[in-house]
């Protein structure tokens, strides 16, 4: 499945001017990052709107949006003013724009839109079908038109979009597991399926281990657990995720390099860990970008899948990570095709697609830069 360079059906215009003026930079400074193969495997619905999409959908209800919502600078702060509250009250505001069946899917269609112009080959897309169900009738009205997008986009698009479920840490456990067994009927690894289970939003919400029934009842059906932690709390909350609801990959887990037992015990096991340097910065997690310890998570051995978690908000998409990674962290091209790699092995595309996917970033290294 490679990527085509048609233009999608109905798509919105393809936000890149965040990284595109960074491009002299790369191409001198090492190949060309858009085109490296990889997989995108942090990416949450609403968040993974472009600003133009987001605001065809509220003119669309007729709604108005915050300026700073749609000028480039929502969560531009100093370090002292950044947090979960700042960046949440703002996701709730763009996600109240998406309402309705066509805009469910103009969301999908975004996505995959965005990432195939970012050499993506697969991209699982993170939803709580709660969030927008009362606009299309109910959660598996919801999800069923999310997962049969994705197909659609998947074949238009070039990029295999699969879908991670997500429950929430604000709602109830028992709605979780209602979640994980709506999941279960669509569980698989092809474009338009679920892959994953997953929890998200505030890491300080909710005890933990009142999750794991709901994370049971998904791996039951084959689908592996990719909660969030690690990120707004530390290495504590971190193993409580480990322990209770059996991660195959975590979301974000960068703090996991407060506790060095903890992450040897993870590499161990081999969980992996969706890094989104962007949403670190941009949430006060850490202060600057060469705070982020990507170099410490790689020396470990960790196993690392760059993501982008939500650029709407953080104005950075997939190819800015890997611009930081090369800029700020000093990795090499073939440090940078490795974690291209590396995110291919950790998504749960079936096993051809990885093998030729990898393949295809084999190629991408031994292509002299321009």
């Amino acid at each position: 499945m490679g990527v085509k360079a048609t233009t999608m059906r109905d798509a919105p215009a393809l936000g890149r001017v965040h990284y595109d003026r960074r491009m002299v930079q790369e191409v001198r400074r090492g190949r060309d990052l858009a085109a490296l193969p990889k997989a995108h495997l942090h990416l949450h619905f609403t968040g993974s709107l472009s600003v133009p999409a987001l605001k065809r959908l509220a003119e669309a209800r007729e709604m108005e949006l915050p300026a700073k919502l749609v000028d480039g600078v929502a969560l531009d702060v100093p370090y002292d003013k950044r947090g979960w509250n700042r960046f949440q009250r703002l996701y709730d505001v763009a996600r109240a724009a998406v309402r309705g069946e066509a805009a469910l899917r103009a969301v999908v269609r975004n996505a995959a839109g965005e990432d195939a112009a970012e050499g993506s080959r697969r991209l699982e897309l993170q939803v709580d079908p709660t969030s927008y169900a009362s606009s299309v009738g109910g959660l598996q009205e919801a999800l069923e038109i999310v997962c049969d997008e994705a197909r659609l986009a998947s074949a238009e698009s070039g990029v295999q979009v699969g879908i991670v479920v997500a429950a929430s840490r604000i709602r109830h456990p028992l709605d979780a597991r209602t979640l994980a067994r709506i999941a279960a009927r669509h569980a698989g690894q092809g474009a338009g399926e679920v892959c994953a289970f997953g929890l998200n939003n505030n890491e300080r919400e909710g005890r933990t281990h009142e999750w794991e029934g709901a994370f049971r009842i998904a791996r039951r059906a084959g689908l592996p657990g990719v909660p969030h932690g690690g990120e707004l709390r530390g290495a504590d909350h971190l193993a409580e995720v480990v322990e209770h609801l059996r991660p195959t990959r975590v979301g974000h887990g960068v703090r996991v390099v407060e506790d060095p037992d903890l992450l040897r015990r993870m590499v161990d096991e081999g969980i992996a860990f969706e890094v989104c340097p962007a949403s670190n910065v941009q949430l006060g997690v850490y202060r600057e970008h060469h705070d982020v310890p990507l170099r410490d998570l790689l020396d470990a051995g960790a196993a690392v899948a760059l993501g982008a978690d939500d650029p709407l908000l953080f104005l950075s998409r997939l190819t800015d990570q890997y611009v930081t990674a090369r800029e700020t962290h000093e990795l090499d091209d073939a440090a940078l095709a490795r974690l291209a790699k590396s995110s291919i092995d950790a998504s749960f595309a079936p096993a051809d697609d990885k093998r030729r996917w990898r393949a295809e970033v084999d190629d991408w290294l031994a292509t002299p830069p321009k």
